[in-house]
């Protein structure tokens, strides 16, 4: 009898790209990585790494669409000998941003699951969409092999009501699924979780705020290992400023630029989404670009980090509330884990709730987790790099690994 297949590929489907990993999960160990880019633009490039070799490949070149991005996937695969066709390939994870209220966990792909992703098409038109093309396009080229879906939002269903309501008559809210969703999910989920081995405790004895701060950013309080609040709602926009979101801000300011400044909903849309954030306030959306020009004396620029700071301290303090009890505050993803002076101005002011940092502790760059608060501080405060491509991926074989899932209607 031929042992259980033991490896799973990652696929994470933008409009434009499709970012993969291949993990064997008897260890959790990476077989390959790569991206490719730019689909559908005579500048398409494929960039590949098998992590055996220590072969990196490039290739440049038009890649028309989705399908032909994952036939070049797997023939970089093919290469490496850990092709597509493989039997030790146990399944293909997606991470699909919108899951709605109907998806609290990852779910094996069929036809009724497609057509739910697809009706939540209008709650997540940038996201959704692209998830759907690569789902649809992984299983032409493996009709046979489980598919399951990992969603940004389950983590968040976990909210009570109180938390995931909007304060709006609720017959308007349940007919246009209007509530808060949160994102970032499988990213604040892994940290929690490793933020917990970190104090050497289990997850359901630590209360932790998980600050997920990259170009998007989102916080969470998550109570002994379920999510009780979480700062995006039913999109991406609310929240913490991020690179170029503008996050929480009063609703009335979009009438007012409809009805004062004559902006088209569309306009708006681009306005807030991808004109604001750091980059609206500065002219960048690059923390590093940022701290360069504060230190040469750029009042813009220290506007805007100031701005940043100010809204992340206010939900760190909002969160200490809805906790009650807070035992780790968690900085994860690429401004969180490497940009030391966003995590020192974070806390700074906060002793009052326990939270400091060392300066030298904060200064260390390494890809490990590690705590920054110096000894004997109430809350510890830690840097924990995510691995959202190992959550899918340990997700997907906790679901399929014992071979007892269902393969979906693929028809």
């Amino acid at each position: 009898m031929s042992p259980s297949p033991t490896r799973v590929l990652v696929l994470n489907s933008g409009s434009s790209s499709v970012k993969y990993q291949l993990l064997d999960m008897r260890d959790s160990s990476r077989l390959a990585v790569g991206l490719v880019e730019r689909i559908g633009e005579q500048t398409s490039r494929l960039r590949h790494t098998c992590l055996d070799s220590g072969d990196t490949r490039e290739a440049l070149g038009p890649i028309a669409d989705h399908e032909a991005a994952l036939k070049a996937v797997a023939e970089e695969l093919t290469r490496d000998g850990l092709g597509l066709d493989s039997p030790e390939l146990a399944a293909i994870g997606h991470r699909v941003v919108h899951g709605g209220m109907f998806f609290t966990e990852p779910t094996v792909i069929d036809d009724a699951v497609l057509a739910e992703i697809e009706r939540l098409i209008p709650v997540a038109p940038l996201h959704n969409p692209a998830n759907l093309t690569g789902i649809r396009t992984a299983q032409a080229l493996r009709p046979d092999l489980p598919q399951v879906a990992v969603f940004d939002t389950a983590f968040h269903t976990t909210m009570p009501e109180s938390a995931a309501r909007y304060a709006i008559d609720p017959k308007f809210a349940d007919r246009y699924r209007i509530r808060r969703y949160g994102f970032h999910g499988t990213s604040h989920a892994y940290v929690s979780r490793a933020t917990a081995r970190l104090l050497g405790r289990t997850p359901e004895e630590v209360n932790v705020i998980v600050l997920h701060l990259g170009n998007g950013a989102s916080a969470s309080a998550v109570r002994g290992g379920r999510c009780v609040d979480t700062s995006m709602g039913l999109t991406p926009l609310e929240g913490l400023v991020m690179g170029t979101r503008s996050g929480d801000l009063d609703p009335a300011v979009i009438f007012h630029l409809a009805r004062v400044g004559g902006m088209s909903m569309d306009e708006i849309d681009t306005l807030l989404n991808k004109r604001s954030g750091l980059f609206g306030l500065c002219g960048d959306n690059d923390m590093r670009e940022i701290r360069r020009r504060i230190d040469e004396g750029d009042e813009a620029a220290r506007l805007a980090f100031d701005i940043y700071i100010h809204r992340l301290k206010k939900y760190i303090g909002a969160y200490c509330a809805v906790l009650g009890r807070v035992d780790a505050v968690a900085f994860t993803a690429g401004v969180g884990e490497n940009a030391a002076p966003v995590r020192e101005a974070a806390v700074a002011g906060l002793e009052g709730l326990g939270l400091a940092v060392d300066p030298e502790l904060n200064a260390v760059r390494a890809d490990e987790p590690r705590l920054i608060s110096p000894a004997g501080t109430r809350v510890a405060v830690a840097v924990v790099p995510t691995d959202e491509e190992l959550e899918i991926a340990t997700q997907t074989y906790a679901l399929v690994g014992t071979g007892s899932a269902p393969v979906g209607n693929n028809s």
